[in-house]
């Protein structure tokens, strides 16, 4: 299973659209699939006792608010078969770019299958959010969109080199692989229809 995952997240790299991302200047995109290894590593989380099968499993564990003031904790993956964890920043442009496409594709699964969360890694809860609600509605990313506190940056900020950085996790939590840089929706799409179709 894990060498379809390899080859599900490789299609983003060698389709590689946009091979932008936020990274102290440098255009890139990186794939990790192999939870220790890349980039990306795997994120800083809580394991939980893994059997046999699963004995690389990793779960994230969280807590954070919306932007409606709602909380989110990782009970929000059970939600979907798949969960979709975009990070970004307000002043990433390549982010903003990519967010257009990720509210089609919020808009267009049913949410039993597919769901989209934001992290906004560069405002804090408590903080004036004005602003990334704006952004939120010019880029018509309507999907919930969690600001920084402590427990998150415990769980995802530690494996994030630059944004936009996304994760996947499966409806039970587990860690499935890592991008950075921005893609187009068409490459999002591909990646999101191969890992639905193995779950």
């Amino acid at each position: 299973m894990r060498k379809f995952y390899q080859m599900i997240f490789g299609v983003l790299v060698l389709s590689a659209l946009l091979l932008s991302g936020c990274t102290g200047g440098t255009d890139n995109k990186t794939v990790e699939t192999d939870p220790g290894a890349g980039t990306v590593s795997s994120p800083p989380v809580q394991e939980e006792t893994p059997s046999e099968e699963e004995s690389s499993a990793i779960f994230v564990t969280f807590e954070g608010t919306d932007l409606e003031g709602n909380t989110v904790s990782e009970d929000v993956f059970t939600q979907s078969k798949l969960t979709m964890v975009n990070v970004w920043a307000t002043y990433c442009n390549p982010c903003l770019r990519e967010m257009p496409g990720l509210g089609e594709l919020a808009a267009e699964y049913d949410g039993s299958e597919f769901q989209i969360i934001g992290i906004v890694s560069d405002v804090r809860e408590g903080e004036d959010q004005a602003l990334v609600e704006s952004l939120v509605q010019q880029t018509g990313a309507n999907y919930p969109h969690l600001l920084l506190n402590d427990s998150i940056n415990n769980a995802f900020m530690g494996s994030v080199s630059g944004v936009p950085t996304t994760f996947f996790f499966d409806g039970e939590g587990m860690y499935l692989g890592g991008v950075v840089g921005s893609a187009e929706k068409s490459e999002w799409e591909e990646l999101i229809h191969g890992l639905l179709e193995e779950s």
